[in-house]
């Protein structure tokens, strides 16, 4: 309730409605996540400088269930990771907002809230020792298992289960995409993504939409030619756009950046992720 309170005043204090709720808000592991046994503060919910809300301190991660309405849907699901630096989940731009666009093109989605860096001021170094960067991946590498699982219970097909993710939520995506085959999308898209110059497809790799712009200055734009060149020279499907201006986040509006939205609705037409 606390999180829930600190939302919506975060978000009212600059003028912006709260974060419309999911249908319902799933576990990742029954019990305490594998990792987290000691982890014993509570998530909280921040406004970034421009109002946008942000969780941050995520012990218990999760899948948020965004469904299409009945009518719409295609019968595709994605689950979508938000950004932040693994300290923060830019909940809105990078999640919210984009599992409503998603919905809109007939695709169930999936918010999925991985485990983060803690930013408190309390405890001292209470994830010594721990890599939670590989956390997060194990709890995007879970997500793709239990949606996958699901499919039966939420009406789409197991075998057409796509991940998005941003910036470091794009490095969460790319180590399932690199992941072992039983927690593997089944196409993926990384915007802006961290570790992208470090990823290799594995055998089996599946199909990737890439977009980054040229003056990101966070991650740079390299990596994410140097991840379309790998999985190209993979024979594997992919497609990448570098928008001339955009920067990290795509924040630096007036510019191609603006619609990658609509570019990714299009490579996922192409490739059958819109057909009934």
């Amino acid at each position: 309730m606390r999180a829930v309170v600190l939302v919506f005043l975060a978000v009212c204090a600059f003028g912006q409605q709260p974060l419309p709720a999911p249908q319902t808000e799933i576990a990742l592991y029954e019990g305490t996540a594998p990792g987290s046994e000691k982890w014993t503060w509570s998530e909280r919910t921040v406004a970034s400088g421009n109002g946008a809300a942000m969780v941050q301190n995520v012990v218990r991660p999760v899948r948020m269930y965004y469904p299409a309405p009945k009518e719409k849907a295609v019968g595709t699901a994605m689950i979508v990771a938000p950004g932040g630096g693994f300290r923060n989940l830019m909940m809105t731009y990078e999640g919210v907002d984009v599992a409503k666009r998603m919905n809109e093109l007939g695709i169930d989605a999936f918010v999925l809230k991985y485990r983060l860096t803690y930013t408190g001021t309390d405890l001292k170094e209470p994830q010594a020792g721990q890599n939670v960067r590989q956390l997060a991946a194990a709890d995007g590498m879970r997500a793709v298992q239990l949606v996958r699982q699901h499919a039966a219970d939420h009406g789409y097909k197991a075998d057409r289960i796509g991940m998005i993710g941003y910036s470091a939520g794009g490095a969460v995506v790319l180590a399932a995409a690199a992941g072992p085959a039983e927690s593997r999308p089944n196409f993926t898209a990384a915007i802006y993504a961290a570790d992208a110059g470090k990823t290799q497809p594995p055998s089996g790799a599946t199909p990737m939409f890439i977009a980054v712009a040229a003056d990101d200055q966070s991650v740079g734009w390299q990596g994410s030619v140097d991840l379309f060149t790998a999985w190209r020279k993979a024979n594997v499907p992919v497609e990448l756009h570098v928008f001339q201006t955009g920067r990290h986040g795509f924040g630096k509006k007036g510019g191609g950046a603006d619609h990658y939205l609509d570019r990714l609705e299009e490579w996922m037409r192409v490739n059958g992720w819109l057909t009934r």
